[in-house]
């Protein structure tokens, strides 16, 4: 459901009215401070370095950063750690400006990469190097992934808190996941800043995953635009289309093989036609292509429908999402499908034909990382097998691969776990 249905639904509920965010007085003299401290020093004027998931993750990796100023041979220099041999790609540049402010936004993809080994990475530009960062590829066997439900939020402190937290308890974590709906405002870049910020030393690190949710679609008068910021941060896979490039897309980590969907159809209809069909399409190929023993869907707007406390006419059942795609999840034999928007976390148990049955895929709705909630606001559906303790309060997750096994945590944000699934192959 888009924010605007659901602000006509349910008026009087508690939901983050558009410009409700502003980035605080303190937050901003501490980033120039910095960036002064920084240019003093001789370093490299560089922000918001991360590493992005590539479709390949044991040979490729991207990386991108950007920066106030128009760099001069902008490139990522690498090596094995331990190594003297360092290797070197030269980055491509963009210039994009949102909400009236401009980005200079750089891109390498660096490929041919030892499965299983450590690399360290840094930023070559001006003459200047950056310090060396930590990158891990994968092995190919097992591995473990956080997952952070939504993230937008009013004031960016909880989900700092969140997933700084998350991120010590999860040292071991090789990539980290997060269910769209990143910023409340998708225009706004003050809020992609603090979404970044957020992230320091995680995300340079370990590779993220995102997915497009509706709000960043929202522009700041919040009517629907081309989610222009979130396509431009990060360079996604390859999807085989031109039109809708790196608005769904795919990979592979260890056993498992990665569906990321866009569920923002009813948001693109105003600028494109046809991503649904497009989308359904390209499903079909890409889950036959791949040989991955477990197959896992993430999808930001969720499948199923749930009554409202404040709204007797809305009826429990499936979402338009969910009526669109589970059918499409049973005949591709999907394990797992991990879900987002409604800002609450549910684990529904395996559906198949829009009923319980265990040889369906398992169903979680993810939670929210943010703080914007929701509550008492839903109730509860038929197909609910678990509901997070209430008043819900923000959550994260943790999912642990290997070949036979894959296993699913949900924990609050001071690592008290509320829920745990496995299952076995």
């Amino acid at each position: 459901m888009s924010r605007r249905k659901f602000l006509a639904i349910c008026a009087s509920a508690v939901v983050l009215a558009g410009g409700g965010w502003a980035l605080s007085r303190n937050e901003v003299v501490n980033r120039l401070a910095g960036r002064a401290m920084g240019a003093a020093q001789g370093k490299l004027p560089i922000d918001y370095l991360r590493q992005v998931i590539a479709a390949d993750n044991e040979h490729a990796r991207t990386i991108m950063w950007q920066s106030d100023v128009n760099l001069h041979e902008p490139a990522v220099e690498y090596r094995l750690q331990g190594e003297s041999h360092i290797s070197s790609v030269p980055a491509e540049h963009e210039t994009f400006a949102d909400d009236g402010v401009s980005v200079e936004l750089y891109t390498a993809k660096l490929s041919g990469l030892e499965a299983g080994k450590t690399y360290e990475y840094r930023i070559k530009a001006d003459g200047q190097q950056d310090d060396w960062h930590r990158l891990q590829t994968d092995g190919g066997g097992c591995f473990s992934a956080l997952i952070f439900p939504d993230s937008q939020s009013n004031d960016y402190t909880d989900w700092k808190n969140l997933a700084q937290d998350a991120a010590k308890r999860n040292g071991q974590a090789d990539f980290f996941i997060n269910m769209g709906d990143l910023v409340d405002n998708g225009e706004d870049h003050r809020q992609w800043d603090a979404w970044f910020d957020a992230l320091a030393g995680i995300i340079d690190r370990i590779p993220v995953a995102p997915l497009m949710g509706n709000h960043e679609t929202y522009n700041e008068q919040w009517k629907v635009r081309e989610p222009v910021a979130y396509l431009r941060e990060f360079a996604l896979p390859d999807n085989g289309s031109e039109e809708f490039a790196r608005r769904y897309y795919s990979f592979d980590y260890g056993e498992a093989h990665f569906i990321v969907i866009d569920t923002q159809t009813d948001e693109a209809a105003d600028f494109h036609q046809g991503l649904l069909e497009t989308q359904q399409a390209w499903f079909r190929e890409d889950v036959k292509k791949s040989d991955k023993k477990w197959k896992i869907v993430l999808m930001h707007k969720d499948p199923l429908q749930y009554r409202f406390t404040r709204n007797a006419d809305r009826k429990e059942g499936f979402s338009d999402e969910g009526r669109e795609w589970m059918p499409l999840f049973d005949e591709a034999g999907i394990d797992i499908v991990f879900s987002a928007h409604l800002h609450t976390y549910r684990n529904r148990g395996h559906i198949k034909n829009f009923q319980r049955d265990e040889s369906g895929p398992l169903y979680i709705l993810t939670g929210v990382a943010g703080n914007v909630r929701y509550p008492g606001l839903w109730i509860d559906h038929a197909l609910d097998k678990v509901v997070a303790p209430q008043p819900e309060t923000d959550n994260y997750l943790t999912l642990s691969v290997s070949k036979d096994k894959a296993d699913i945590a949900c924990y609050l944000p001071d690592g008290t776990e509320i829920d745990r699934e496995t299952l076995k192959k």
